[in-house]
Formats: structure tokens, sequence, C-alpha cells
């Protein structure tokens, strides 16, 4: 396979360049992934018979490869990153595709495991490729592009899940069968289809340094609170509301379809209005949406409203690449694949605690949960009101801004 330098690969055809190979990654992904998650609440509840406390150690287990994404550095020491995310897809389309095999809470725990390995070492690495892939001043709008595209896939297994899930009474194994082979199928045309891309060359070791420290933060905030809506906004879905898996995958749907269309115009708002009004909005809407999650257990509001929060909460969500920007922004390039391993294992901190300790608080009080969710959010706004209007190496906070000496 030949070795192509990242700043010729323009001359390529289009099929073969670089953001091809992210557009088509961006699309396997949700193929395996989504389809998981749009079927995991019912099935652990139909199938293993889970309550919130099984639910939460399930999801602990699966972030605990996240908390070990720093091991990312190691094996980049013997692989290539733009090997190591096709091999990371692999292993999670596989992992997915034979979920129904282990319908009990060891198996579940096992075979989630595995997924997880290839779910955030793949998110890890291609995180790094496309701040090093992509053009700084176009890459708010092409990873929106590329959010839209992830959308897309994600849109396309929750559509076809609705349309049929019913109407042929598909079991679970078929499902997870379908979406994790296409996954695997797509990842190894990634494989065989591309030359290797060589972009700036990376440091191979632990990069941990002070002017990163806003970024780290963000980082550690996001992983905590966004484990509340992964973990209890769906599952809230199902356990109150008795929502059956058609009806909680046409939510999904319509999550994908606002994305989709949504996130190219984010991208150019964030290219627009900088990352710092981005994130702002982002985590101010999701204190106002987790204390409405708290009023629906509180005060008894009903079913539309749960619904169009968990819409809302997810557009939110998706303007999280305003982070990547930033650091993107501040980051020495050489710096972009340790950090991105770090930053990951820094957002995986909380995860490997938070669901299943909440598990056992969302027994006793399912809004506190999403009260403590609104807290972390409100601490989120106060970080990114550190970011500055245009941050750049030695620019990183506005207190690094004032600090620095000026120009001679």
């Amino acid at each position: 396979m030949a070795t192509i330098d990242i700043h010729t690969a323009g001359e390529l055809p289009v099929w073969r360049r670089p953001v091809t190979l992210l557009v088509l990654m961006a699309a396997a992904m949700p193929l395996a992934f989504a389809t998981w998650t749009a079927l995991l609440n019912n099935f652990v509840i139909e199938r293993a018979g889970f309550t919130g406390v099984e639910i939460g150690w399930l999801h602990t287990v699966r972030e605990i490869p996240g908390f070990l994404s720093f091991a990312v550095i190691f094996i980049l020491l013997v692989m290539r990153e733009q090997l190591l995310a096709v091999l990371s897809l692999v292993t999670l389309g596989v992992a997915s595709a034979v979920t129904a095999w282990f319908p009990t809470f060891g198996g579940l725990l096992f075979v989630t495991f595995i997924a997880s390995i290839g779910f955030h070492y793949f998110e890890t690495v291609y995180q790094s490729l496309q701040l090093q892939w992509i053009d700084k001043k176009r890459a708010p709008q092409v990873i929106g592009w590329l959010v839209a595209v992830g959308s897309g896939a994600s849109l396309l297994s929750y559509g076809a899940l609705v349309a049929t899930w019913d109407y042929f009474d598909l079991s679970y194994n078929i499902v997870y069968m379908i979406s994790g082979s296409a996954c695997t199928l797509i990842a190894l045309y990634c494989w065989v289809a591309f030359p290797k891309f060589e972009a700036s060359p990376q440091l191979k070791n632990m990069v941990l340094r002070r002017r990163y420290w806003l970024y780290y933060a963000l980082q550690f905030m996001a992983g905590a609170r966004r484990q509340i809506f992964v973990v209890f906004a769906a599952f809230m879905m199902v356990e109150r509301f008795g929502f059956e898996v058609h009806e909680i995958t046409a939510l999904f749907l319509v999550n994908y379809l606002a994305n989709m269309l949504l996130a190219p115009l984010m991208g150019r708002a964030l290219g627009v209005y900088g990352e710092r009004n981005v994130l702002v909005f982002e985590y101010f809407g999701l204190v106002l949406v987790f204390l409405a999650y708290g009023g629906i257990y509180y005060f008894g509001w009903g079913v539309i409203l749960a619904a169009s929060l968990y819409v809302v909460d997810h557009l939110l969500f998706s303007l999280a690449f305003a982070k990547r920007t930033y650091f993107q922004k501040i980051a020495d390039p050489q710096d972009i694949a340790p950090t991105a391993a770090v930053a990951f294992t820094i957002n995986h901190i909380a995860a490997v605690f938070l669901p299943a300790l909440l598990g056992y608080f969302w027994v006793v009080s399912p809004g506190g949960v999403f009260g403590l969710a609104a807290a972390m959010a409100g601490v989120s706004v106060m970080l990114a009101l550190l970011i500055p209007r245009d941050p750049e190496p030695g620019r990183e906070t506005i207190f690094s801004g004032r600090l620095a000496a000026p120009a001679e």
C-alpha cells in the first residue's frame, strides 16, 4: 500500500482522498453502534431482566476501554493511526454482530467490553486524524459535514428498524448481525482501497501540558455529564413510558434526522461565532434540558415533553465538536495524537464509576440524577466562559491571553 503525504493527497481521485476515507469511517461506525444503542434498553429488559442497577454496571464496563484510551499511545509505537482506526471498526462491528448471542448479565458485560474497545479506540484515533488531515480554516465546516454523515448512517439504521421491526417480526439477533456485518465490511474496504496518508509526525509518549488545562477540564465535565444522558435518558423512555423497540428507534430517528440537517449549519455557526459562544450556548441549553428532565419525575410532565427534550438534548450534544476545533487552534501539531488519547481517558474518568453509582441513585431518585446533570452542565458553562474569543498557542484561556507579554 502506497504512502501519500497529506499535503499532496488532493491530487488523488476524489474517492481515494483523506476526506473520503473520513466520510466512510463516519458512516461505518454508527451502523453498528447506533443499532446497538437503539436495541439495547429493550433487549436488556426483555431478555436479561435488567433494572437501573444492571444497566448502570453495563455502562460502567462499557466505559472502561474509554478510560484506558491512553494505551493508544503505546499501540501507535507499532501501528499507524489509520490502520488502528480500521481494526477498531472491525472489532466494533464483529462484537456488535454477536451481541444477541449473550443474553445474560455476564455475557452482555463481556461482549459490550469488546465492542467498547473497538468504539473507543476508533473514536480516539478518528478524532486525531480529523485534526491532522483537515485544515484549521475548514475544520468547523468539514467536521460539521462529518457529523451529518454519521447522523445519516444512524438515520438509515433507525429508519430500517422502524420500517421492518414489526412488519417482518425481526429478531434481535438478525438486526445485530446485519448492522455489525455492514460496519465490518466498510472497514475492510477502507483498509484495501486507500493509501497510507502521512501527516505531521506525532509524539509517541504521554503528553500532559499545563497550557491545555482548560481543554482537559472541559473533557472531564463532558464525560461525566454525558453518562447521565447516554445511560438514563433512553432508559427512562422505556422504563417510565413503556416505549417499545420501534418507538424508541423512531425517537432516535428523529434525533439523527435533525442532526443530519443541522450539523452542517452548526459547523458554519462555529466558524462565525467561535468555540466560546457555541459551547456556552450548548451547556446553558443542557442546564435547562436536564432541569426539565427532573421535572418529568417531580411534577408528572408527560411523554411528549420527554421525547422533545430527548431530541433537543441530542442536538445540543452534537455541538461538542467545538471542543475539538478549540484544541486544534491551541495545540502544537505533534501533540494532536497523544493528547487525543489522554483527553479521551480524562473524558472517561467519571465514566468508570458514575453509571454504576447513579444506577443505585436512580432507584431512589430518578429526578435527582438529572438534577446532578444540570449542576454539571452549569460548571461547564463557567469553564466555557474561560475560552478566549480567538484561541491560539499562547492564548489558550482568557487568563493566558491577559498575562501574555506583548510582542516585541
